[in-house]
């Protein structure tokens, strides 16, 4: 049942007695104002229903003060060029006009219905940036410090059934919100990172001050707003919060888990007298709610009393549970869940009810490794870490579907953990019900860095700590607790989280006891990943390393899209490099310079097309020597990967996976084949063939064929070999290849991977140089230069039919049809953002045929475009 109550949206989400009004709806009304130009009003005047707004301007809630003074058009767009570049002043920044000139009232009017009459009723804040002050109807109800605590007040006393409300929050930024000038401390030649380091004084989000992975000199207004959404919740006489339930499973076998399920009671009444309460639990399997195990208790609770009510497997032996259905990560088994529902009543009436999902599932860490790093287990299972490094966007524009959006492409690409880095965010519930139903572990870190201060308020700290934990801890896919990212820890962090948690691995930085310092991050020969010298700071594929990574030029309609015409091409190294956190990842020196070994460009076109392909071999080369060292695999011990980073913050010449605009490069689909379950790759340093497996299965008697051809698709050798594929391992160097002395200077290598039937599981293209590696300073390699005669390669002809949302492509001919890609066009000739192809930036050999599915909104109003590097361009509606 839905209520629609002028602009509120009153939606019926729990049982009656508990209902919930969301204040942030798309529909709702938000306004905005400086503090300073109404400072000659009373707050409690600005508080009351029908105060004067009409010179107040929108405000977007959840948002920022800069978003809505963005959308408002008081200041351009900060993410298109060099709009946001300090030295520009187009948009001031609050470390040189102060906190005022951000200090904003964020205000709107509701009516609540009836059906709130005589209920207990509660304000909900998720998320404010940075202190707050929360008044309703005159009065100040509520005041809060730190950008991730979730509030709740009680507002019975001040809430209107039936009449006006207005709600008036006073928002002020950060304490101390930083400045780009450079420290003299930080990590060796990332000085500029956290700018002088003051923001860390505070809880909140460290990157906006500025970072080498986005603007490197910051966001303007530090993201000062109401950034979550605002709620009030009814319910009887009390309330119950923070369900919880802890999981000990049985070793070695893991057939039987003990339960410990507890939730928060809290009564504001102002009646002396104490009363009795009976607490109801109900434990079931999402998937069979028929089969539900029961408990109760009462308890006695005073005036203004909360109490913690926990139920254990020793007081109620039916929260034992027998061969519990475990939830797994990805390609390790299923992700099962169970829903747990309490209720709270009193003389037979119920007075509010809560229900949360959780997993059963053990997590640990062990560093009983040949090289003491550390490694993961689930379940009992060893658990090899392909995962990658999770960044918030940089102004907060966004929201849940977008995150979705991200989230399905973070599921494709096939990676199984995400890092949320110390200088970011914790996420919104949505994310973590994903990482649950997807298989994808998380590793939280609590905004603290190496490049930035400690918090000054330790008490603030911890209180934002202890609401996030308590608000994601019944996720089975948070899978680690970290304090912070390069640094150390608050004292008592360790301890708090062992009070309200206690079921999840706990390390005091990201870079100790067994986990390694990352690197490399920039561009470097994709010839340094198999020779292990991208880094210079020695070996970094081995142990278990945090960041590691290099970066994809986004495709020429993002390039359009972020900054003028102009300075697109020629390269213009100044609006270039500050999209490139200040050149960091070297996208107009030797990301070009790679490019260019594709031969000279002649447009901007060209040049992004040619970039996909080093995009692509960047992705393959990485992935691909990690899955070569996995565990017990290859030349070196190897348990864990975070490629740094896969999702960009703000528009940037330097993406990864996907850009900003959500829009896949090259680098997607290449990470998700080599990330595929079973996989057959090849090496450009040694010429040898491997087959990974990261299933729990083992594969005998697979072949893997490795087949040569010139520029000219002529066959020029061809190699078997029988393979054994272990479990979760790599079946390392079963074929080596030779190249002949007259091959052409630009070749490939082609893979199948074929079960004991014959039947093709997987294959996987190689294009590769006869180019000589001359080192880690050059440029040079067979994956990395001599690739200009690919403009001589031969014209393919490639049929494309379209089935609905899936396209049929046959090439037709005797020619390799080479790094094809499938583009979905909007009628306004822009592309369809979000898109998710099945496969893309893919090449097919003669007689090949291969059908591609895409899933966007209005699909079918759109034409597909195929384009290639020697095939020519169509379109099929």
């Amino acid at each position: 049942m839905k209520y629609y109550v002028s602009i509120l949206a009153f939606i019926l989400s729990l049982p009656v007695w508990s209902q919930t009004v969301c204040l942030t709806t798309a529909d709702y009304s938000w306004q905005m104002k400086k503090a300073s130009e109404v400072s000659t009003f009373k707050a409690e005047d600005i508080a009351k229903a029908g105060f004067d707004t009409s010179n107040w301007l929108a405000a977007k809630v959840p948002g920022t003060v800069l978003t809505s003074l963005v959308a408002n058009g008081v200041y351009p767009d900060p993410y298109f060029g060099l709009n946001n570049k300090k030295a520009k002043g187009l948009i001031p920044d609050i470390a040189d006009v102060g906190r005022d000139h951000y200090t904003y009232w964020f205000r709107t009017e509701f009516t609540l219905p009836e059906d709130c009459k005589g209920k207990r009723l509660w304000l909900q804040t998720d998320g404010i940036n940075y202190r707050a002050e929360v008044w309703l109807n005159g009065s100040l109800v509520s005041t809060r410090t730190g950008m991730f605590i979730q509030d709740v007040c009680d507002i019975t006393d001040f809430a209107l059934i039936g009449g006006r409300n207005a709600l008036a929050i006073l928002v002020y930024p950060v304490d101390m919100p930083g400045s780009t000038r450079q420290k003299e401390w930080g990590a060796s030649g990332e000085f500029r990172n956290g700018g002088d380091g003051q923001i860390g004084w505070n809880t909140t989000q460290l990157m906006t001050v500025g970072w080498d992975f986005t603007f490197n000199d910051g966001i303007r207004d530090r993201n000062t707003g109401i950034w979550r959404p605002v709620t009030i919740r009814a319910t009887r006489e009390v309330q119950l919060r923070h369900p919880f339930v802890r999981s000990k499973l049985s070793h070695p076998d893991f057939d039987q888990a003990d339960i410990t399920a507890s939730v928060e009671l809290f009564n504001p009444s102002s009646d002396n007298r104490e009363q009795e309460y009976s607490i109801t639990g109900t434990i079931s399997p999402v998937a069979d709610p028929a089969a539900p195990v029961t408990f109760r208790k009462n308890i006695r609770l005073g005036r203004g009393e909360h109490r913690e009510i926990a139920f254990t497997s020793d007081e109620f032996p039916q929260l034992t549970i027998n061969h519990p259905r475990l939830w797994w990560p990805k390609n390790k088994g299923d992700q099962p869940l169970y829903a747990l529902c309490f209720t709270v009543s009193r003389n037979g009436q119920v007075l509010d009810s809560i229900t949360t999902r959780f997993g059963i599932r053990e997590v640990t860490t062990t560093r009983e490794t040949p090289d003491h790093s550390k490694l993961f287990i689930v379940n009992g299972r060893r658990f090899f870490v392909r995962g990658t490094n999770w960044l918030p966007e940089a102004m907060l524009r966004t929201d849940d579907s977008r995150m979705e959006a991200e989230m399905k492409l973070t599921a494709q690409c096939g990676v199984n953990l995400l890092r949320l880095w110390g200088g970011g965010i914790a996420e919104s519930d949505r994310f973590y019900e994903l990482c649950d139903s997807l298989g994808l572990l998380v590793w939280q870190e609590f905004w603290m860095t190496g490049d930035t201060r400690h918090p000054h308020d330790e008490a603030v700290y911890l209180q934002n700590v202890e609401s996030t934990v308590k608000r994601i801890r019944n996720h089975p896919s948070v899978a680690f607790y970290v304090a912070s990212n390069e640094s150390s820890e608050v004292s008592g962090t360790h301890e708090l989280l062992d009070r309200i948690d206690g079921t999840r691995p706990y390390q005091m930085q990201s870079e100790c006891d067994g986990v390694h310092d990352g690197s490399p991050y920039k561009q470097v020969n994709p010839m340094q990943h198999y020779e292990n010298t991208a880094s210079d700071r020695g070996s970094r594929v081995d142990g278990f390393n945090p960041e590691y990574g290099a970066p994809t030029l986004p495709l020429v309609e993002s390039l359009r899209r972020m900054m003028p015409e102009k300075d697109l091409w020629p390269i213009d190294k100044e609006t270039w490099d500050y999209m490139d956190g200040n050149g960091f990842h070297l996208m107009t020196t030797r990301y070009k310079e790679l490019v260019d070994n594709y031969g000279p460009s002649n447009d901007i076109e060209e040049f992004a097309k040619k970039a996909q392909l080093l995009g692509a071999m960047n992705a393959k080369s990485i992935w691909e020597v990690w899955n070569y060292n996995r565990l017990d695999s290859g030349d070196r011990f190897c348990s864990g990967l975070l490629f740094w980073y896969h999702n960009s913050s703000n528009p940037q010449v330097c993406a990864r996976l996907w850009d900003w605009y959500l829009e896949p490069t090259a680098a997607l689909y290449h990470t998700m084949h080599a990330l595929e379950p079973l996989h057959p790759q090849f090496d450009y340093l040694k010429n040898t063939v491997s087959v990974t497996n990261d299933l729990t299965d083992s594969f005998t008697g697979y072949t893997v064929e490795a087949s040569i051809y010139d520029l000219e698709s002529r066959s020029i050798d061809k190699k078997t070999a029988t393979v054994d594929i272990p479990s979760e391992a790599t079946a390392c160097d079963v074929l080596t290849l030779h190249f002949p002395d007259d091959i052409s200077p630009v070749h490939f290598v082609y893979l199948a991977l074929k079960d004991q039937q014959g039947r093709l599981v997987t294959d996987n293209l190689y294009w590769r140089s006869t180019a000589r590696y001359e080192g880690r300073t050059t440029n040079t390699g067979p994956c990395a230069s001599g690739f200009e005669t690919l403009a001589q390669m031969p014209s393919a002809q490639v049929k494309m039919t379209r089935k609905g949302n899936s396209i049929i492509l046959r090439n037709t001919s005797r020619k390799i049809a080479f790094f094809m890609q499938l583009h979905l066009i909007g009628p306004d000739g822009n592309p369809v953002l979000p898109a998710f192809y099945s496969d893309n930036f893919f090449s097919l050999l003669p007689g090949q045929q291969k059908t591609v599915t895409i899933e966007a909104a209005n699909s079918m109003a759109a034409t597909v475009r195929l384009s290639g590097w020697n095939i020519a361009s169509r379109e099929i509606r």
